[in-house]
């Protein structure tokens, strides 16, 4: 099979282009973080907050930890640029024998790092001070695994978003969320407790995710075989891209750390407080996951394109008006989330094992990671807007210093207001990284930086007062909405008053946002047209 390389199209509005393929994935997206939602709904039916509901988040944190070290981050960061450049080359010899010794090198790497895991299981878990601490290392022995399938599974995600294919990248997820959820259910007659069936299917998910992506990349005729050790090093491509990854991980291990030294801290301050952390995550990534990574998936192969061929004018259009749709989405939801969060904890989690302690916890957790969502997903749109350039440093040493800046503040947090007091030094450490990121962009002076600046405070300004000002009769009538479903069941009881406050909140939102004649308003307009 002949390959198939990217061809000439016309260019498109950057909103339009952006709104365009970024809706597609988001789609896709939105399932998933739904099903992964259900997945942690299931976890809290079954497990709660409980000792062991925390040691299936330690146990699951360790293998994605490292899958997004090792998988994930160094992908976007350093394959998809040098691969793009592979695609403009249009060598099908050398492009063979790049993600050949690609794919050699990532698998001899990941199977070492898997089995260190499962045998240096028992003594990473004591860091935690877990009080199920022997199911702890059994779960992270089953399900360390994961972190082999679900790096080829990026690496495959690599290879088709350089293509511009992202559906297979977006089904991918969802079998890792549907089969997680039928073993929960499946296999629990079967094992000791929920959290063994569980690791199982996150085990089984993971090499799905791989599986149902690899067929799309040979129908793309991308081809790849095992090669020596050697030559998978000596590759100029491999070597480019472990030069690149090389700052990369060490930024990528700050960020990292930052999840395990914030889990020990919770492991540390009281039962419950780990999982609690987890399920407001979960929360926050649900939006976090639709929108912002989709937009940043669809953004790294055209800035990357734009920055070779120095198109630099069609780039800063891209990167404001991503900015741009990111304000419009996080802005009115964190506004939303903080005036209905008990509400939408209540609905998606309250069951069996989550009590009113747990809501308690959740609540306080979510309170304070809800202000940080917008930096968080505006960090995702400003890195790809240095990968694009092969600059990886630059965001390295903004991550170095917000984890600095993280754990300095969740030490001295964590003692008064335990989970909520981590989830505010995340938030704060995500504002500093986004301001580091924006200052060092300013080093290249083909990016226009200050008008993307100017552009997006004004912009998040308006954003804020116009989801102020629509948040207002939700404060007014949530009591009295709560009064007359009382007592019907929680998914009544919750779940109309939050759609009805949804539904007003977003219908005041649209008619301020059309008064106001928003620009990114008038893009979606007429591209639904």
């Amino acid at each position: 099979m002949e390959e198939k390389h990217e061809q000439p199209v016309a260019e498109q509005p950057a909103g339009a282009s952006l709104i365009r393929h970024g809706s597609a994935l988001s789609l896709l997206t939105l399932l998933s973080r739904i099903l992964g939602l259900l997945r942690e709904m299931v976890k809290a039916s079954l497990l709660g907050t409980s000792a062991l509901s925390d040691a299936f988040s330690v146990a699951f944190m360790l293998p994605n930890l490292f899958r997004r070290l090792f998988a994930e981050g160094s992908i976007a960061v350093a394959f998809i640029p040098t691969f793009k450049e592979y695609l403009l080359d249009n060598d099908r010899a050398k492009n063979r024998e790049f993600l050949s010794c690609i794919f050699t090198f990532l698998t001899f790497f990941v199977t070492l790092a898997v089995m260190a895991g499962i045998l240096a299981a028992p003594l990473i878990i004591r860091f935690f001070g877990m009080e199920e601490f022997d199911e702890t290392v059994l779960l992270t022995r089953i399900m360390f695994p994961f972190l082999g399938f679900i790096s080829l599974a990026a690496l495959f995600q690599g290879i088709l978003n350089s293509l511009h294919i992202f559906t297979p990248s977006g089904l991918a997820p969802i079998l890792l969320n549907m089969v997680t959820i039928l073993c929960a259910y499946g296999l629990s007659p079967f094992t000791k407790n929920p959290a063994r069936a569980m690791a199982c299917g996150i085990l089984i998910g993971g090499f799905l995710e791989a599986a149902i992506q690899f067929p799309f990349v040979l129908k793309n005729g991308q081809r790849f075989f095992f090669t020596g050790l050697k030559r998978a090093i000596n590759n100029p491509g491999t070597r480019k891209v472990l030069r690149l990854i090389g700052p990369t991980v060490i930024g990528m291990a700050a960020y990292q750390l930052n999840d395990i030294v914030s889990t020990a801290l919770a492991g540390n301050a009281g039962e419950g407080v780990v999982s609690s952390l987890q399920y407001s995550l979960r929360l926050q990534e649900l939006i976090l996951g639709v929108f912002a990574v989709s937009i940043g998936t669809v953004l790294l192969p055209n800035l990357a394109g734009y920055a070779k061929s120095s198109r630099w004018n069609l780039f800063n259009e891209q990167l404001i008006s991503a900015m741009d749709i990111i304000a419009l989405i996080t802005i009115p939801i964190t506004f939303f989330s903080l005036a209905q969060g008990e509400m939408l904890i209540r609905l998606l989690f309250q069951n069996r094992s989550f009590d009113e302690n747990s809501v308690a916890l959740t609540l306080a957790a979510f309170t304070f990671h809800m202000p940080g969502l917008f930096f968080i997903a505006l960090n995702r749109i400003l890195a790809p807007a240095f990968y694009a350039q092969s600059n990886s440093k630059s965001p390295t040493l903004a991550g170095i210093i917000s984890f600095a800046v993280n754990m300095l503040l969740a030490v001295i947090l964590v003692r008064s207001f335990r989970g909520a007091g981590i989830a505010l030094a995340l938030s704060i450490a995500s504002a500093v990284n986004t301001i580091l990121l924006l200052a060092f962009l300013k080093n290249n002076p083909h990016i226009a930086v200050g008008r993307a600046l100017g552009s997006a405070l004004l912009y998040t300004l308006k954003l804020s007062l116009l989801s102020a000002i629509a948040v207002i009769p939700l404060l007014l009538f949530t009591p009295r909405l709560l009064e007359i479903f009382t007592g019907r069941g929680r998914i009544i009881a919750y779940g109309i008053p939050l759609a009805i406050n949804g539904i007003v909140f977003a219908l005041l939102g649209i008619a301020l946002l059309f008064v106001t004649r928003d620009r990114q308003l008038k893009k979606l307009i007429r591209l639904l047209r």
